[in-house]
């Protein structure tokens, strides 16, 4: 049964504005506070696996997809894949081989940066079977759970407004065995603030849709507000968690989320608090042209994010939170990079956006690629 969440008016797809630095998740695509517990490492899906991923040696998993977005992974080590045009997910091996369909998601609509966007594998995934996608419908951004076996996805929550840009996109079972999803502001920035509004948010739902227990408002499903669109979350092994979004014009972020708290957008991009407290400053900026980040993830005390208009993997050294000097890899190696993830055996995996209409296509376009874990 479809859930509405949040009484809003939904309109038409918006036609959304655009800063310099939405070369990488903006512009119009060439086509073809309060006092809450934060989460605690414990009992959920989130883990960070020991050992360092051999940058070094590459193995690919997968070629040939259409805009592979969203990845996530069974218990028994293969990944799903999502891809944003097609609605199709495949699932990838680790020993490699051709990925197969084993759902498609029907009524994507493709249009813009909308389309079939993130998902996440239940944290019971072996007695509940759930699969959850984020997509764009002709209507909303919504989210649904569905069986690989077949049937109809059931619609959790539905209601986020849709855009041209600024989608949003990323779903991830934290720590707590909650689910989070990482909205944009759907070009019009005035939503971010607005905290009735899932636009620009961080969202965080039971895995039946409803907002979770402890949530900063009762009642309520917003987690964080102030965004401008979150593409990548991503939990350490003390259970922090850390947003990454777009900027506009000069700097992209990574966030340390807490729950309550305002991350300023559309009054500020990037570090500058101008009201006395009331908004969080990012832990790390990029500019621009070097980031426009998307999915990030935690292997051991490195937060890795992939980058599309930088072309190149981040690398952020963590202790106890705080960051160290960002160091870039695989810089123009191979082309955008819209997801990284880890494996359940602590391999690193990767897939490219170079067909997305705003990418050079090299051979074997769009690929998965896995680097393996030094032990």
């Amino acid at each position: 049964m479809r859930k509405t969440v949040l009484a809003l008016a939904l309109v038409a797809t918006l036609t959304a504005c655009t800063g310099a630095g939405d070369d990488g998740e903006g512009g119009t695509p060439v086509q073809p506070s309060p006092s809450v517990p934060t989460p605690t490492a414990s009992g959920g899906a989130t883990s960070t696996p020991g050992g360092t991923p051999d940058l070094g040696a590459p193995q690919e998993v997968a070629s040939g997809l259409d805009v592979p977005w969203g990845m996530a992974f069974l218990p028994d080590g293969d990944a799903l894949v999502a891809e944003r045009e097609t609605g199709r997910v495949v699932q990838v091996s680790p020993g490699g081989g051709q990925a197969r369909e084993v759902y498609e998601v029907s009524g994507v609509d493709a249009v813009g940066e909308g389309g079939l966007l993130g998902l996440a594998v239940s944290p019971g995934y072996a007695q509940d079977r759930w699969v959850y996608a984020y997509y764009t419908s002709d209507t909303d951004n919504r989210i649904v759970r569905f069986q690989l076996g077949g049937g109809r996805p059931e619609v959790i929550f539905d209601g986020i407004r849709k855009g041209n840009n600024h989608n949003g996109g990323r779903i991830k079972f934290g720590p707590d065995g909650m689910l989070y999803a990482g909205t944009g502001d759907a070009g019009d920035t005035d939503l971010s603030q607005d905290a009735d509004s899932p636009n620009g948010k961080i969202l965080r739902l039971t895995p039946e849709g409803e907002p979770a227990p402890g949530n900063p408002r009762a009642g309520s499903p917003v987690y964080t507000l102030g965004h401008r669109n979150v593409q990548g979350l991503a939990w350490d092994s003390g259970g922090r968690m850390y947003g990454i979004e777009f900027g506009q014009n000069r700097l992209d972020e990574v966030n340390r989320i807490e729950p309550g708290r305002n991350y300023g957008w559309p009054e500020v991009e990037g570090e500058g608090d101008t009201d006395g407290g009331r908004y969080t400053n990012p832990i790390v900026t990029w500019p621009t042209d070097e980031a426009s980040p998307s999915g990030a993830t935690v292997a051991g005390n490195t937060l890795y994010v992939a980058a599309l208009r930088g072309e190149r993997l981040w690398t952020v050294p963590l202790n106890d939170g705080e960051p160290g000097e960002p160091r870039a890899e695989l810089v123009d190696r191979y082309g955008r990079l819209r997801t990284v993830e880890v494996a359940p055996d602590g391999a690193l995996w990767l897939s490219t956006s170079n067909r997305d209409g705003r990418g050079d296509v090299r051979g074997g376009d769009d690929r998965v690629l896995r680097h393996p874990a030094q032990r």
